[in-house]
């Protein structure tokens, strides 16, 4: 293969390589050394792939189950009595009718918007939803002119798009001859924002009517699951909108500290993906040891043990904000600020999640900087997130500590600081009396 290097293709592909090297977007794998340092990244949001708790749980349910390696295949060829246990406690748990398990959260996404939407029907989709969905409607049978997005989070624009859809299908099908598939996250992964689900499912019902048959919202609650709701089961649950989502996703491998996925859905969308679905039917299933694993876990949803370490996660997202707020004022937006959804003067638990995203214009330099003293936050860039809204995307978790989120404040500002005093050095350095101690604040003479 030494003659590769020199070949069309590889040369190609070291060109590409070499664009993204010049505009600083090459991506790489992270040092695996930086686990170590204090985490402000996975998204591991309760900590539970460090509890001794889960740990001792799932050690004693492979002790005694019967099958704890693999799982024999593709489960239309190989159906395990753990998978089929597995979702019937989870359509209990969620109240739904039916539960389908899949390998990742990005498969089941997929599969669901591939497979799902007819030729002819409509997605609708924000503007910010994952890539899974964008990868799922472009292997879809709708074909590009029947998807259309709408603004991140924005109300009046989903309404006026489902409207143009309407008309568009009412037109061309009849008003039976169609449907529209409305796209959310929950919890957005790179933003912290939380999509108004209520409102969305209000318009849905007055675009399409009250137990409309031609408007169905889907909802990815991957980064919902175990934080919101009884239990830990999710936004959708929390509003008390199970009844008027067509479908929601809910993925292990998040907060849950285990992998894999669950589509909740009724019984014809679960038996037409079970027929139709390619990334369900042509992979092998979840191993046995990994179905324990999130049966362990869905073990301290229920026994009360995450929503006291849920508690403690939200009350170190509200000091983390008290804190870093007041200072912004003094630092210049495309060093250091807080998005707007985050810069209000009063923020209720409904209000936040665990993802707090730092906008600078320099990404990389702050995020090198806080690793520097021992943290790890990683810069986001362009393309996965939109060109001019590059950030160091923060995570916090239950096992943070208070000390913990003072001392990445004290970094965050010591660092804007600094870029603030070599863009002008008549700046000073002030210590604030109301930020930890050693938090620098710079302040103009």
């Amino acid at each position: 293969m030494d003659s590769f290097l020199s070949s069309p293709l590889a040369i190609s592909l070291s060109t590409s390589l070499a664009s993204r090297d010049a505009r600083e977007i090459r991506r790489r794998l992270p040092n695996p050394e930086t686990q170590s340092l204090i985490d402000f990244t996975s998204n591991d949001y309760l900590s539970l792939s460090s509890s001794p708790h889960l740990r001792s749980l799932f050690l004693k349910k492979l002790t005694h189950a019967p099958h704890i390696l693999g799982s024999g295949g593709s489960r239309l060829l190989v159906n395990g009595k753990a998978h089929v246990q597995l979702e019937a406690r989870l359509e209990n748990f969620f109240g739904c009718e039916e539960a389908l398990l899949f390998n990742s959260g990005f498969d089941a996404n997929v599969a669901f918007f591939e497979c799902v939407p007819q030729p002819g029907d409509v997605v609708v989709y924000d503007d910010y939803v994952h890539a899974s969905v964008h990868d799922g409607m472009k292997a879809s049978r709708v074909g590009k002119d029947n998807m259309r997005a709408f603004t991140h989070n924005d109300v009046d624009h989903l309404a006026t798009v489902l409207m143009e859809a309407k008309k568009r299908l009412e037109r061309e099908m009849g008003v039976q001859g169609a449907s529209v598939f409305v796209a959310v996250e929950s919890v957005y992964s790179m933003d912290g924002t939380l999509a108004p689900l209520k409102e969305m499912c209000a318009i849905l019902e007055d675009v399409f009517g009250k137990g409309s048959i031609n408007g169905y919202l889907v909802v990815d609650e991957a980064h919902a699951t175990g934080l919101y709701g009884p239990q830990g089961r999710g936004r959708v649950s929390m509003l008390g909108l199970e009844n008027k989502v067509l479908a929601r996703l809910c993925t292990f491998g998040k907060a849950l500290a285990a992998s894999g996925a669950v589509l909740l859905t009724n019984r014809l969308i679960r038996d037409y993906m079970l027929n139709y679905a390619r990334p369900l039917i042509y992979t092998t299933a979840l191993s046995y040891a990994t179905v324990l694993n999130i049966s362990c876990s869905f073990d301290l949803l229920q026994d009360g043990t995450t929503e006291t370490l849920a508690n403690h996660l939200f009350n170190l997202i509200q000091h983390f904000l008290l804190l870093l707020q007041p200072h912004l004022s003094a630092i210049s937006p495309d060093i250091l600020s807080l998005p707007a959804h985050l810069s209000k003067p009063s923020l209720t638990r409904d209000d936040l999640s665990p993802v707090i995203p730092l906008h600078t214009q320099y990404p990389r330099p702050l995020s090198a900087y806080l690793l520097k003293l021992g943290m790890n936050a990683r810069p986001i860039t362009w393309p996965t997130v939109p060109k001019g809204k590059d950030r160091v995307r923060v995570c916090l978790h239950a096992g943070n500590t208070t000390e913990d989120v003072e001392r990445l404040v004290s970094a965050v500002m010591q660092w804007a600081s600094g870029i603030l005093n070599e863009r002008n050095p008549l700046n000073t350095l002030l210590v604030s009396p109301s930020m930890p101690s050693g938090v620098a604040l710079a302040s103009k003479l």
